[in-house]
């Protein structure tokens, strides 16, 4: 299926503008309030990176496409919000428990400003020590599923981007076994497997490249590939 955030070699979205290294766009006070949403309400625990990553991917194509970089951050957290029971709609409309002075469920969770540092530092590592035997090897050559939808879940969340669906990589090198997104994404557990780091030719992904000696190089889990 056609997916809008799916932008690679695309036509018509506009010429790239790299920016400087960093986060984009924190130049404004609602923006870093928007970041600052985000992280906050990740402490709670209530859902993971690969299911904030789909509720962004998940907005309508239209809204999706004429949001700014933090404008998609905040719908997607409100749909997160209102999905795992964390908000009510009426919350978000700001009429949802007027006169309720008690605590909400999660407020032992609150990230307080004197631990983000060490929350930030930590991060939250996605590999795994187990998971199903590496399949590939160095310099093997690789095919990458074809359709490149998820297989666990129609429509669903998947890193395996459809401009190289059906695509003839060689693997560079195994990472380990990571969190497979496709699953962790739609609260279906983890189920780690290795993942690998293929090079790609431009000109197998692409019909028209502006360099076509260019390579690109992807981190596909091992479920999205099959020997070539």
């Amino acid at each position: 299926m056609s997916r809008v955030h799916d932008m690679g070699g695309r036509f018509g979205d506009g010429p790239v503008s790299p920016e400087p290294q960093g986060i984009p766009q924190l130049g404004q006070e609602w923006q870093q309030r928007a970041l600052a949403l985000t992280l906050a309400t990740g402490a709670l625990g209530q859902w993971n990176i690969d299911m904030s990553r789909r509720a962004r991917e998940g907005l309508a194509p239209a809204d999706y496409a004429r949001f700014t970089y933090f404008e998609k951050w905040i719908a997607g957290l409100a749909d997160l919000l209102v999905e795992t029971g964390v908000l009510s709609r009426e919350d978000l409309r700001g009429d949802g428990g007027e006169g309720d002075e008690s605590p909400h469920t999660l407020a032992a969770r609150v990230l307080k400003a004197a631990d983000v540092a060490g929350v930030l530092a930590r991060g939250s590592a996605a590999d795994r020590p187990s998971g199903p035997a590496q399949a590939f090897v160095p310099g093997q050559a690789v095919r990458t599923r074809h359709p490149a939808d998820s297989q666990l879940v129609e429509g669903g969340h998947t890193r395996l981007p459809g401009y190289a669906a059906g695509a003839l990589g060689y693997v560079l090198r195994c990472h380990g076994t990571h969190v497979l997104p496709d699953s962790n994404a739609h609260g279906l557990g983890e189920a780690p497997e290795p993942l690998y780091a293929v090079r790609f030719k431009a000109t197998e992904l692409w019909a028209q490249t502006e360099h076509p000696g260019d390579e690109v190089i992807l981190d596909l889990w091992q479920s999205y590939l099959e020997p070539a």
